[in-house]
């Protein structure tokens, strides 16, 4: 029996939607990974030079690709090597035959592996949301190579009222005639994510909608939402503070003013205890600021560069 089932042919993932900025194409590579059936392959999109030894790893959201951060990695990788995995379920990366796999520890494991293909002892590590929760705990296991982390708009405890949102559309997989339609569904679907142009958008939606016989569609698997219901069907979630207090190191975490995932007072917590991180936050903005605008992007880059948000 089959336990994973092949990714799209990468050039069919984006199919024949536009592109509006000129921000260069990723490397596309693979490394392969274990998982508790056998093996897969997860995809990554690296930028920069593939001999720079100051690596920073961006990992995304639930239902997102790592095609999101194409603007700040294109920015970032005049300094440093940028790679951004799609984790298994998402955009180019295999797809599990269990939908009990797709579990956080499974993708720490998997950037484990990642870590140790692209041959660096320390990584600095950018994490929106799911991605964020990935970066702390990976971060917080002893021996870990993360430098500095960057958590966007997630923390160790999670809003109530974000995670029924997010459960009402995870796994809801509808299909549309053309990509333009697509597109106007998902500007609804992800207003939260703040004001966008038309460039600014098209780097969310065109990886995000594939098109599949004839037909566009979104590019993740159903069944991580199978996973997602299954966790919070399990009674509240517990609080990861033990993880964030063991994280030592700089980190910065980003939040969206009007988010409903990471509340003012965890992100104020998170300021004040374990890496006493510095806070940023996004005016106007829900879950999650994209690093698209640039005062986003500044934010990240200066921290990454001086481990100060503001000044040297």
């Amino acid at each position: 029996m089959a336990t994973t089932t092949s990714s799209m042919d990468p050039k069919a993932v984006m199919g024949s939607a536009p592109a509006l900025l000129d921000i260069g194409e990723p490397a596309l590579r693979y490394v392969t990974c274990a998982h508790p059936g056998g093996l897969h392959r997860m995809a990554y999109w690296e930028w920069g030079r593939a001999d720079n030894p100051d690596v920073v790893v961006c990992v995304h959201g639930l239902t997102r690709t790592g095609r999101d951060f194409d603007v700040v990695a294109s920015r970032l990788a005049k300094r440093f090597r940028v790679v951004c995995p799609d984790v298994v379920g998402r955009g180019a990366s295999d797809r599990f035959g269990k939908p009990d796999w797709y579990t956080v520890p499974v993708y720490v494991a998997d950037m484990v592996t990642l870590v140790a293909r692209l041959g660096v002892e320390s990584i600095d590590w950018i994490g929106t949301s799911m991605g964020g929760i990935i970066g702390m705990v990976f971060a917080a296991t002893p021996g870990n190579p993360i430098r500095r982390l960057v958590v966007n708009d997630i923390g160790p405890e999670i809003s109530e009222a974000g995670l029924q949102r997010i459960g009402g559309y995870v796994g809801n997989i509808p299909t549309f005639a053309s990509f333009d339609e697509a597109e106007r569904a998902l500007r609804l679907l992800m207003v939260d994510f703040g004001p966008h142009d038309d460039a600014q958008f098209r780097v969310l939606s065109r990886h995000y909608i594939v098109e599949r016989d004839g037909r566009w569609t979104y590019h993740y698997d159903p069944a991580i939402a199978q996973a997602f219901h299954a966790a919070q069907s399990g009674g509240p979630a517990v609080p990861l503070w033990p993880l964030w207090d063991a994280i030592k190191g700089p980190a910065l975490v980003v939040r969206g003013t009007r988010s409903d995932i990471l509340s003012t007072e965890v992100a104020r917590q998170m300021a004040q205890r374990g890496p006493r991180a510095q806070l940023y936050e996004v005016e106007g903005v829900g879950h999650a600021p994209t690093l698209i605008a640039d005062d986003q992007i500044a934010a990240v880059e200066r921290f990454l560069i001086n481990d100060r948000v503001q000044g040297d």
